[in-house]
């Protein structure tokens, strides 16, 4: 398997590692528990759209470096920006950045697939959550943080949390927790996995493995007509299923598939 680092430096604020079919982004501000602040935004951004470029890749997985997964806005940023009235334009860049590498992640026709150890609070929960899926250590803390700070959540978090647990728990989320539990957020359907911490690495690269055997136009149909679905009117999301299925159907792995099935037992 070819495996390249696609142009990163071991001190870029995000790595990048494709692995066959899987890429890897790895936050990479471990000083600064991979707080977002505009270098990592850009950086983020940017290999988003190479991993979005790339046909070959069918599972992007993300991960953090060091004791956490990320601790959400870089504090240090915005309360500098705080200090000098400069909130909308420091933050309205840094979100432009930020949030165009979210907008990547859910339109990107490959599963995106978290990996989260040690905590995730403010966007850094909404980062685990806005991937298709999301895998976790079982010691992880999960903490909103937008409440005690004042704020309304922001990266993808009220796509990605409302997707997965509907109005009322979000609400209770974002406005009525100071943190739970990987536990709590698999009881919740929030996580699709809990693993012991020193098992996350191999247990991420078998789920990413798994994910990665799917027929690239059924994983990229499916996930489209998945996160389409509650904002369709049925008739629409039916007419896309029919034709969604039928070019999966015109691919050389469904005429294969098929004829296995078909021949078993003759």
């Amino acid at each position: 398997m070819s495996i390249s680092t696609n142009a990163s430096h071991p001190d870029d604020p995000a790595l990048l590692v494709i692995d066959g079919s899987i890429a890897t982004i790895t936050l990479n501000r471990p000083a600064a528990f991979n707080s977002i602040d505009l270098s990592i935004a850009q950086k983020l951004e940017q290999l988003g759209a190479e991993v979005e470029a790339a046909d070959d890749i069918r599972v992007l997985v993300i991960q953090g470096e060091g004791r956490a997964f990320c601790a959400g806005g870089d504090l240090q940023t915005i309360g500098a920006a705080a200090a000098a009235d400069t909130i909308a334009p420091v933050v309205g860049e840094l979100l432009k950045h930020y949030h165009a590498f979210i907008t990547t992640l859910r339109r990107m026709p490959k599963i995106v697939l978290s990996s989260v150890h040690g905590s995730a609070a403010g966007a850094g929960l909404s980062l685990a959550f806005v991937a298709d899926l999301c895998i976790a250590a079982e010691d992880v803390k999960f903490t909103p943080a937008y409440g005690k700070l004042g704020v309304s959540p922001d990266g993808g978090g009220t796509v990605g949390v409302v997707a997965s647990v509907g109005t009322r728990r979000a609400l209770q989320i974002y406005l009525a927790e100071d943190s739970f539990s990987a536990a709590q957020a698999r009881d919740w359907g929030l996580v699709a996995k809990v693993v012991p911490a020193a098992e996350l690495k191999a247990a991420t690269r078998e789920l990413a493995h798994r994910l990665a055997q799917n027929a690239p136009a059924a994983l990229a149909a499916t996930k489209a007509l998945i996160h389409q679905s509650h904002v369709t009117p049925i008739e629409r999301q039916l007419d896309a299923e029919r034709d969604a299925i039928i070019d999966c159907m015109h691919t050389d792995e469904f005429r294969i598939a098929v004829k296995k099935f078909t021949s078993k037992g003759k």
